[in-house]
């Protein structure tokens, strides 16, 4: 039976009001209340968030359990247990003495487990002359058996607050793949509309998917991403019903003959063909050398691995470019063939095809000669940026779904 008074911790450590609740809440446990201590110990790792405990501590907690011989946790049975800290560091994996007091008092501050401290602060327990435990000091796991089904409720909660989150990130994946390749569509295709100013648009509502987000968080952009498919889906069913389709019939028909029959498909890695290991291009005239073809969120969205060669991060085009000319000398490309793009396509555009580069560098052998190559197709005017950004934020796409 458990003193009727505080019990406080041995020592400088202080004692406070989360210990002298804990405490409270432990002498109301019910006699005849029992619980799995496994089943508990998996409730709290589902509900770990919401008791604000980390997976060290979890491991430590861990470690204590298996310190009760029983399987069973009783309100009316002693739950003191009382191992060294060099018997608990190995239990928990060879886990540092320091680290091991760090988590032990994240373990009492939440609630988890009560300190019982000795007048000496050493653990151990005193047996009777029939050999029963009289007196022990360690650490209390009565809170195990008091909050157990507020734990269990904690843990369902986080079992269905991760369920939606799995919705959320499905539904926001399948619209991302559909407005990237409608975008795609319309720019190739040269349809009537605003494809630009959607592309903008569309790396905005991106660049607002936070990456460890709740369903909370997750929900608005979900619905402005499906918003905007579904806008965008609305203006190509018009386009199919008006004058624009049937006049891009005959030019439709000879992009397809023309095409390149190595070409990226969804199924070949971005950026390379088959043989050739060559970006896509696209038989379309590119933009002018003014450059800024396409806004900076969606290329810095489409090839974030750029920013990592950045001094002070990349804010503007003209952090942007100074960031592609340093990025050109790791990619080993000569400063002619780099000069040319920039007369080219402009050094923003120029600057864009050297992060795309960098981006798939591993599936590049050359990169100065794909730059040249793409320079080429360029002057011919059968080259387009815009395709090429679409891909590799479809690719991206992806990545975090695996993720």
């Amino acid at each position: 039976m458990q003193s009727s008074i505080v019990t406080t911790p041995f020592g400088r450590r202080p004692l406070s009001l989360a210990m002298v609740t804990s405490q409270a809440r432990a002498k109301t446990v019910a006699p005849d209340a029992t619980v799995h201590k496994w089943q508990v110990f998996r409730d709290i790792c589902e509900a770990k968030m919401a008791l604000a405990v980390g997976d060290r501590a979890i491991a430590v907690l861990n470690a204590l359990l298996s310190f009760h011989p029983e399987t069973a946790l009783s309100g009316e049975g002693d739950l003191i247990v009382f191992p060294s800290n060099t018997q608990l560091a190995l239990r928990a994996h060879g886990m540092a003495p320091a680290t091991l007091r760090r988590h032990l008092a994240a373990l009492v501050e939440g609630g988890l487990i009560i300190r019982r401290d000795s007048p000496n602060g050493k653990r151990f327990a005193r047996k009777g002359e029939g050999g029963a435990i009289e007196t022990a000091f360690g650490f209390d796991l009565t809170p195990l058996v008091v909050r157990a089904e507020e734990i269990a409720r904690l843990a369902e909660a986080a079992r269905e607050e991760r369920r939606k989150v799995l919705v959320l990130r499905q539904r926001i994946t399948l619209a991302r793949r559909d407005i990237a390749k409608m975008i795609a569509l319309g720019m190739d295709e040269g349809l009537a509309g605003d494809w630009q100013g959607l592309a903008v648009t569309y790396a905005g509502l991106a660049a607002r998917i936070p990456r460890q987000g709740g369903a909370g968080e997750l929900a608005p952009v979900t619905a402005d991403l499906e918003a905007l498919a579904e806008e965008i889906g609305n203006r190509l069913e018009s386009l199919l019903n008006s004058d624009n389709i049937s006049a891009n019939e005959s030019r439709t028909e000879r992009h397809i003959q023309n095409s390149n029959p190595d070409s990226l498909t969804e199924s070949e890695p971005l950026l390379s063909k088959s043989k050739e290991n060559a970006l896509p291009a696209q038989h379309s005239a590119t933009n002018s050398p003014t450059g800024r073809s396409f806004p900076l969120p969606m290329v810095l969205e489409a090839c974030p691995d750029i920013s990592d060669y950045a001094r002070g991060g990349i804010g503007n085009w003209r952090d942007f470019v100074a960031t592609a000319g340093l990025v050109r000398s790791v990619l080993g490309i000569s400063p002619s063939a780099y000069d040319e793009a920039v007369a080219i396509l402009g050094p923003e555009d120029a600057g864009v095809i050297v992060a795309a580069i960098l981006q798939r560098g591993e599936a590049i052998r050359s990169p100065g000669g794909y730059l040249r190559n793409l320079v080429d197709k360029a002057k011919a005017g059968q080259f387009s940026l815009g395709p090429v950004l679409m891909a590799l934020i479809r690719a991206r796409g992806r990545e975090k779904l695996r993720a």
